[in-house]
């Protein structure tokens, strides 16, 4: 990430002066801070913090607004940030997404710049303001933030994300009881849109994450995963000491859940970039037998122990890619213009996710040609790549011109 050559915007030039001031002290040495200044301190940092969010997501939107990275093909401004900060696109979405939520809410963004308010203060009264009915008069709607903003100068978010279940209540009681059924079925006319799921990975072998899906399909789910955790179902399965050994009921839960998807029908997958959204597990001929104990690999990146490597390449939905051994013949030059089921699995295995640069895409990729199969490219691993869908449109847009790079990588610059 490069330096501003010469801020000229006043908001350039300040947080020039802010890093400048920053790198004065990156060396001071605290320990002579007694305890009222170190507190009076941390409370000041606490301010100058928020104050910074309020500014970064001010100018995330405006960089949004400008469709900044479009010249490079980047699929959004939040993507071309994370690209070039190197945090996680999520969190470049988030800064965007908050600069949005201030531009609506003034009061709230005032608060915010002034560091009278958290950020996570300010996101829960944004929620809730946003929740009102529509037909709420505008007056009503700025008395409503108004009293959040003021609770929020003596709870914090959690506190705060309780009581503004209840500002409907504090701003007209008498139709809270209208109010409370309609939203309901509007919730429940919205939940199937509302779901989400998160996944990361923690680095340590562990993914975790979070979703959220209608009252209907969780009371099912949570049926599903008791049925497979019940005793008797582990006695039937893992033998009888297996169920008297059962751990806490959450673990019980999870190892329920990880043997849901093992055991779902790899038939009644959906295909994805024309293959079954099946793992693909790489392994040693000499580790499938037992000759060798070495970490097999999944298209993801991931690696797994041998063990569980050669557990699941004897699994229905698993696609097993042995190393060494017989495989299927994949480089099919001109005799078809699509590629196969099995090169595509060799494609995903190769590249591990979308190849343009800043891209961090794996799923749903598309095989690329980097000839067009029309003026003589051929249909075979040398001349494919993988890309998703946003950078797949990128490579057949005119307006761009597209460069493969010796290291596998493809960059975007639009044409001028």
């Amino acid at each position: 990430m490069t330096a501003i050559a010469t801020p000229r915007h006043r908001v350039s030039v300040a947080t020039a002066h802010v890093n400048a001031e920053l790198d004065s002290v990156a060396d001071a040495s605290v320990w002579s801070m007694d305890a009222a200044e170190t507190g009076q301190t941390l409370i000041a940092l606490q301010r100058a913090e928020a104050r910074l969010v309020e500014l970064k997501a001010r100018v995330a939107a405006h960089a949004d607004d400008l469709h900044l990275g479009g010249d490079t093909g980047a699929s959004s401004a939040a993507a071309w940030l994370a690209h070039q900060t190197k945090t996680t696109r999520a969190a470049a979405g988030g800064a965007v997404r908050l600069g949005r939520d201030l531009e609506a809410h003034p009061a709230t963004r005032d608060a915010l710049a002034a560091g009278d308010l958290h950020v996570e203060q300010a996101r829960v009264v944004v929620r809730w303001v946003d929740r009102l009915p529509d037909t709420l008069p505008a007056e009503e709607v700025a008395k409503a933030e108004a009293h959040l903003l003021g609770l929020a100068r003596e709870h914090d978010a959690t506190v705060l994300n309780r009581m503004g279940k209840h500002l409907f209540e504090v701003i007209a009681p008498e139709e809270a009881d209208a109010h409370e059924a309609a939203l309901l079925e509007r919730e429940e006319a919205a939940a199937a849109k509302a779901c989400m799921l998160t996944m990361h990975d923690d680095g340590q072998g562990v993914t975790r994450g979070s979703f959220a899906i209608p009252t209907f399909h969780g009371a099912g789910l949570r049926k599903m995963l008791t049925a497979q955790a019940a005793p008797k179902h582990v006695a039937a399965t893992q033998g009888p000491g297996a169920a008297a050994e059962r751990p806490p009921t959450p673990e019980a839960m999870g190892q329920a859940f990880c043997q849901l998807i093992e055991r779902y029908p790899a038939e009644k997958l959906p295909k994805t970039g024309g293959v079954s959204a099946t793992v693909v597990v790489l392994i040693d001929l000499d580790v499938l037998t037992g000759r060798l104990e070495k970490a097999g690999v999944l298209d993801t990146g991931e690696k797994i122990s041998p063990a569980l490597a050669r557990r699941l390449a004897c699994e229905a939905g698993i696609i097993p890619v042995v190393l060494g051994g017989d495989s299927q013949p994949l480089d099919v030059g001109r005799a078809r213009r699509y590629y196969t089921p099995a090169q595509r699995v060799a494609l995903l295995v190769r590249d591990r996710k979308c190849r343009a640069e800043g891209c961090d895409r794996t799923t749903g990729l598309h095989a690329h040609h980097k000839q067009r199969w029309v003026d003589g490219g051929k249909t075979d691993l040398a001349d494919g790549i993988s890309l998703c869908h946003w950078h797949h449109n990128r490579a057949h847009d005119t307006r761009y011109d597209t460069t493969y790079h010796p290291n596998g990588d493809v960059t975007f610059h639009m044409r001028t």
